[in-house]
Formats: C-alpha cells, structure tokens, sequence
C-alpha cells in the first residue's frame, strides 16, 4: 500500500504541471517552434542542395564552352595548316612550272642562236666559194621544225598548267576570303546579340528571373502573325500597298517627300502646349 500511494505521488507530480493554466499553450509554441525549426533546417538543406546542383549545372556548361572553344580553335588551326600545305604544295609546283617555261625558253632562245649561227657560217662559206648542198639545208630546217613545235607543245602545256594552277590559287584565296568575312559577320552578330541581351536585361530585368521570352510572347506574335496567318498577311500587305500609290487613289495616299508639318492647334489649350 505504501508503495501505490508513493507511485500515485509521483503521478500526480507528473501531471500537476499539465493542470496548471497556460502549460498546453507554453507546450503548443514549443512544438511550434519546434517544428518551424525543422522546416527551417530542411528549407536551408533544400537551398544548398538546390544552389549546390545549380553550380554544378553551371561548371557544367563552363566546361561544355570550353570543350567547343578548344576543338572550334583546333579545327581552325587544322584548317588553317591545310590551307597552307595546300597553298605551298600549290605554290611548288607553280615554281616547278615556272622553271619549265624558263628551260623552254632558254631552248627556244638557243635554237634561234643556232639558225643565226647556221646563216652565218653559210654566208662565210659561201664568200669563200664553198656551198653546202641542198639536202644539208632541208635536214637542217626540218629538225630546227620539229624542235620548235616541240618547243611550242610544251610551252602551251605549261602555260595551260600554270592557268589551273592560278585558277586553283585564286578559288583558295576567295574561299579564305569567304571564310574571314564569315567570321567576321558571325562575330558581328554575336556582338548585336550580346547587346540586345545586356539591353533587354536593362529594360526587363534579368533573364533567369524574367524571361524575356514570356514577357515579349505578345510582342513577337503580333509582329510575327503574318508568318502564321494568311489573312494577317493579306491584311498588313494592303496597309502597306496604300502608301504605294500615286496620290490622287481613292484609296490610299502615298509617301510624302518633304517633312509632313504639324498642323495648327484647334483649341486653346492645345495652342499653349504647343508654345
């Protein structure tokens, strides 16, 4: 017995403090504040897990740049060794062609050489009497013939390899040229580009927490209705087929030349404004 009354003490030592006024409400903020804890701590735990995979996307995509900017600069380095292999092996053989021609001429120069050679030791022959026979003259010029179109056949083969090889040099340097100015242009759009976005960023705030894309939907679908609509087409078309015809059309009027001047004001008020 002694030991249930000092069970039954301590039990209601336990609860007396449940019955004493404002003890749930003390006990309800606790579990509140609690619990606002815990939600704390696991919105904190969401935000850098959350900031921890956004800077992981981010190194992600700095490294996916990086990757296309080493092979975009690998591939122009390759091409551009190409080119130069090209233009060299181009401008040897060029050189070999060259040096044929120059060989060819050298012949034609010497055979000329020999024919006036020939004249003259003939002349001197003859002042002293002495006349070769007429066979002697016909082998002579015959072979001299043959040498010269020879000569002539490899001179027009090399002018004509010479022709494809300029054409050749000339088709690569208007490619190279084609490219440079390809370049350039892309770079000049990339520059508009990044100028639009700094000044959309300006007006409409920044893009990841504003897209602009949202934002300017109801502009680019008005601008862009006549590339999905046929009749918005036909109907933008005849506004602007007014101002193409002369002025005296009942239905439209045309294009000024001059500065179109205001007109004069039609109240008071409007006349103060105006001064």
């Amino acid at each position: 017995r002694e030991e249930a009354e000092a069970a039954r003490r301590e039990l209601r030592e336990i609860v007396r403090p449940l019955r004493e006024p404002g003890y749930r409400e003390a006990l309800r903020r606790k579990a509140e504040r609690v619990r606002k804890r815990r939600l704390r701590l696991q919105r904190r735990k969401q935000e850098a897990k959350a900031a921890k995979e956004k800077e992981a996307a981010r190194a992600a995509e700095r490294e996916a740049k990086i990757d296309q900017w080493r092979a975009k600069c690998i591939q122009e380095v390759e091409e551009k060794n190409r080119e130069q292999e090209l233009k060299a092996a181009a401008d040897s053989v060029l050189s070999e062609v060259r040096k044929k021609q120059a060989d060819t001429k050298r012949m034609v120069d010497i055979l000329c050489a020999l024919e006036k050679l020939r004249k003259l030791r003939k002349e001197a022959a003859g002042r002293k009497g002495v006349c070769p026979p007429p066979s002697a003259d016909e082998a002579f010029e015959s072979q001299v013939e043959s040498l010269k179109t020879l000569l002539k056949n490899r001179t027009e083969l090399y002018e004509a390899e010479e022709r494809a090889l300029r054409v050749m040099l000339e088709g690569e340097q208007e490619e190279e040229r084609k490219r440079e100015m390809e370049k350039k242009q892309k770079k000049e759009r990339e520059k508009l580009l990044q100028q639009k976005l700094e000044i959309d960023s300006k007006l409409f705030g920044d893009p990841d927490e504003f897209p602009l894309a949202h934002l300017l939907q109801p502009f680019r679908e008005y601008y862009l209705q006549a590339e999905h609509s046929v009749a918005a087409l036909i109907q933008i078309r005849h506004e602007w087929d007014q101002y193409l015809v002369p002025a005296d059309h009942p239905e439209g009027s045309c294009i000024p030349p001059g500065w179109v001047l205001p007109s004069l004001p039609t109240n008071d008020t409007w006349a103060t404004a105006v001064r």
